[in-house]
């Protein structure tokens, strides 16, 4: 019965893949607009945001958020809880968040899901409008990586307690409301468990495949095998008007962004291309490297260099 429901599972998935557009085999010209001097890394942005570093700055608190990305599109955090934390329920009236955990154990309950526990390398989402809460079980501290739409509010459920305090210019009313939450999908399933999925999954190929696609995220599981390091003439592409980030979960990973040199990220690194600035990543040679592509629009422009074939 298992293996009925996970070969229907799976040709449901690759049925709503077929429905996706495919990649044009054809190449197109065009003049792409590209700023003079691309924009910049405003903090907290920053090329790379190395967890060690992270760690050691927060060594001697139990419980810490960490900023790591603040643009017009996302909002990104690392943030870990004390053994017994818990958040209040709360939902995004408009916009799905997703988390990376990436230490300790977070039990989740979200609003229609039987509740479970992520461990490292567990990607879970949440719908709009969907409540959902978690808390820090066992005796570590929970540690996740947390990508929010920007300047996102939280509305809280009233079953949770009493309204928040109210803040600066900001005070919590009760409402009424009509629209439901949105459902889940065959690509979009509220949790990943990317060790036993993929890491420890010799059935698993190495290749591309989305974990959030919907009108306003592409979330892309790209894990491929190690290769030489491009040359420095291979600039990759850039985005106009869109910034691109990436959480690394597994091996190393090559970028080399305009303006900067070379450098090489780790698991649990975040690397950051801001608008309009050439960016490549590439599986650092004689390993298996992962990274989570995170952009702002599904099916997002990739100007490439006329000379590349659309290719990098």
């Amino acid at each position: 019965m298992n293996q009925s429901r996970q070969i229907a599972g799976a040709a449901a998935i690759m049925a709503v893949l077929a429905t996706m557009p495919a990649i044009a085999q054809e190449v197109f010209y065009s003049w792409a607009p590209k700023p003079t001097v691309p924009e910049g890394w405003k903090a907290p942005n920053k090329p790379v945001w190395r967890l060690s570093e992270v760690l050691i700055a927060h060594q001697k608190q139990k419980s810490w958020v960490q900023p790591v990305v603040r643009d017009k599109d996302y909002a990104a955090d690392y943030i870990q809880m004390a053994p017994g934390e818990k958040t209040r329920t709360k939902f995004y009236a408009d916009d799905l968040t997703f988390f990376v955990v990436w230490g300790g154990q977070i039990r989740f309950t979200i609003q229609g899901q039987a509740p479970f526990v992520a461990s490292k390398g567990f990607l879970v989402q949440v719908p709009y409008r969907t409540a959902f809460g978690m808390e820090t079980v066992g005796d570590e501290p929970s540690l996740r990586f947390e990508v929010r739409r920007a300047h996102a509010q939280a509305y809280y459920t009233i079953a949770d307690g009493a309204a928040p305090p109210s803040g600066i210019g900001l005070s919590y009313t009760k409402v009424s409301y009509r629209l439901p939450p949105d459902p889940y999908t065959v690509v979009n399933v509220p949790y990943v468990d990317f060790m036993k999925d993929y890491v420890n999954n010799p059935a698993n190929p190495r290749s591309a495949k989305p974990f959030i696609h919907d009108d306003h995220n592409w979330v892309n599981v790209i894990r491929l095998q190690g290769a030489p390091t491009p040359p420095p003439t291979n600039l990759g592409h850039f985005h106009t008007g869109l910034s691109e980030f990436w959480f690394i979960p597994e091996g190393k990973i090559d970028f080399l962004i305009e303006g900067r040199k070379l450098l090489t990220a780790d698991a649990g690194d975040v690397v950051y291309a801001p608008p309009g600035r050439w960016h490549r990543a590439s599986s650092a040679d004689g390993q298996t490297g992962t990274r989570l592509a995170i952009i702002a629009r599904p099916r997002n422009m990739h100007n490439y260099a006329a000379d590349a074939g659309a290719r990098q």
